[in-house]
């Protein structure tokens, strides 16, 4: 492997300015991420504070007791028990992953911990936040595999019907090995793929849940690296956030208020915000009969839309003492409650997650904490031998390719292969042909007006016929400068797949299949820099 980097900027302009750390965009945050001294800062404000680090210890080590493991993974769970930092990011369960961008997010994790602990002679422990308690199982339950020069979604086949946290959702496991195996022969036999089936259906085996089976994918690449992983909706993780839930039921309002105010303030300052975010919300959901169902409050009163349900203050928090496990966060609360939990060095975000974290600066001040220093994750493309070259020989630019796909290029080859002589000459010949049909139902319509239809459909078959003409000479052009068009196929599928980055269409399964049980390891071990840079691993 060999890293590379290119300026590419961020997809929002929210994002943007954040990487360059430009006003007014960092007066949104807490800390200015490119001062040499934001961490040493963020260590003072954290001794200032208190942690559940013994009960927050025991619950992730008990989360974690069946995953695979390590003499790191030990080592961390000792150091957060104790004095350590932790670097936080977090993602859904998606099927065998999920898109790359998981992967990178969790390299990112692992780096700037690793990074940082060097940097402040202070234990650095990097926590991936799996967000189980999510509920939308259309977004995890597929991957994108190539068949021919065709990128097709590949959906995990059985259904989930409730509105379920998706660390509820079981699967079948005969269903999810079948499915695999139909994955993986898509993607082609390779010297790796016997022991890859063989260690992925072991994994299915000791497993019940989709976020569970996550995590045992996880844990199986990055153990070595002394990742700890918790599910946001870890029963135990519940009852240890009783408290904090408690706190965020009866300042629902004001929360709510806070975040209104900000997004007006961000609105002024000229950008769009992302949160939808009604005066009502109460940012937490409760489970009613299976289902996990959002909550709204009027007054002291707090109500579900769709059943109708109402509860009063004192309900809910008779519920939370009896029952904690059935609140979970919405995209407000969770960063309020990571807080509150980790003692965070900083959090990792994506783009999307930079804006709406900037949406939160008031909400986070309203209950007396600092968001952490907010670091975008490594932006990261995968570029395998055969792609560059073929990126060469087409004579494209990579960081176009990144950003914009081959679309112009592969416009410009294909007008550069248009005979315009040939397209005068059929021009010239119809337009004889209207003139003269022009004459022709003239002098015929005097005889009998009957005949005009009769004309005009001849004369609709002849032009068609230049139509038929053009298709057939379009497809053999097509034909016969087939294997150039190819080439701009496999790149556009490999690097821009979907016009998008490669990161939000393609699955680390492809690559762990192709190039084996290292390639994970391989990649996390590259010196990485927080540089704003987009970073390419050439393979």
């Amino acid at each position: 492997m060999e890293l590379g980097s290119l300026n590419i900027p961020a997809i929002n302009q929210f994002a943007s300015k954040y990487l360059k750390q430009e006003e007014p965009v960092t007066s949104f945050f807490h800390y200015n991420i490119n001062m040499p001294t934001v961490y040493q800062e963020r260590i003072k404000d954290l001794r200032s504070r208190q942690f559940p680090r013994e009960g927050l210890t025991e619950c992730i080590s008990s989360y974690m007791e069946g995953l695979p493991s390590s003499g790191e993974v030990e080592e961390s769970l000792g150091k957060l028990r104790d004095n350590a930092v932790t670097v936080v990011a977090g993602q859904q369960a998606g099927l065998l992953t999920g898109p790359l961008y998981t992967i990178h997010k969790i390299i990112s994790v692992i780096q700037l911990a690793r990074q940082q602990e060097a940097e402040l002679k202070q234990p650095v422990v990097p926590v991936f936040w799996i967000a189980g308690e999510d509920h939308d199982y259309q977004e995890v339950n597929h991957i994108y595999v190539e068949k021919g020069l065709k990128l097709e979604k590949v959906g995990y086949p059985e259904r989930v019907l409730e509105k379920k946290m998706t660390s509820h959702i079981t699967y079948t496991k005969s269903v999810m090995k079948k499915w695999i195996d139909d994955i993986l022969a898509a993607l082609g036999e390779t010297e790796y793929t016997k022991q890859l089936v063989a260690d992925l259906n072991k994994m299915i085996d000791q497993e019940e849940t989709i976020v569970r089976l996550f995590a045992h994918i996880v844990m199986g690449l990055f153990k070595d690296f002394g990742l700890l992983v918790i599910d946001s909706s870890y029963p135990a993780l519940r009852r240890l956030e009783g408290e904090y839930f408690h706190h965020l039921l009866e300042s629902s309002k004001p929360i709510t208020d806070a975040v209104l105010e900000q997004q007006r303030i961000i609105r002024e300052s000229g950008f769009s915000t992302q949160l939808d975010i009604s005066p009502t919300a109460a940012n937490l959901f409760l489970q009613i009969q299976n289902e996990r169902a959002l909550l709204e409050r009027e007054g002291d009163l707090f109500f579900e839309k769709n059943s109708g349900k109402t509860f009063s203050t004192s309900e809910l928090l008779s519920i939370l003492e009896k029952s904690p496990e059935s609140f979970s966060n919405n995209v407000v609360t969770r960063p309020l409650m990571q807080e509150w939990l980790f003692p965070n060095l900083a959090f990792v975000a994506g783009p999307g997650e930079i804006a709406y974290w900037g949406e939160l600066k008031r909400a986070f001040e309203y209950v007396n904490l600092k968001m952490p220093p907010v670091v975008p994750r490594l932006n990261i493309t995968i570029m395998e031998r055969e792609v560059h070259k073929r990126i060469q020989e087409l004579q494209l630019s990579l960081q176009g390719v990144i950003t914009e796909g081959v679309e112009a290029a592969r416009d410009a080859f294909w007008k550069s292969l248009e005979q315009p002589e040939l397209e005068m000459e059929m021009i010239d010949i119809q337009n004889d042909l209207l003139r003269k049909y022009k004459r022709i139902r003239e002098q015929s319509v005097s005889i009998d007006k009957g005949l005009a239809p009769i004309i005009d459909k001849n004369l609709e078959f002849h032009l068609s016929q230049f139509d038929y003409l053009r298709n057939k000479l379009d497809k053999a052009l097509k034909d016969k400068h087939s294997l150039i068009f190819d080439q701009f196929k496999k790149v556009e599928n490999s690097i821009r797949p979907n016009e998008g980055p490669q990161e939000r269409t393609w699955n680390v399964l492809y690559f762990l299949n192709k190039y084996g049980p290292t390639f994970v390891r391989d990649l996390t071990l590259q010196e990485f820099t927080f540089d704003g840079t987009h970073k390419v691993i050439y393979i």
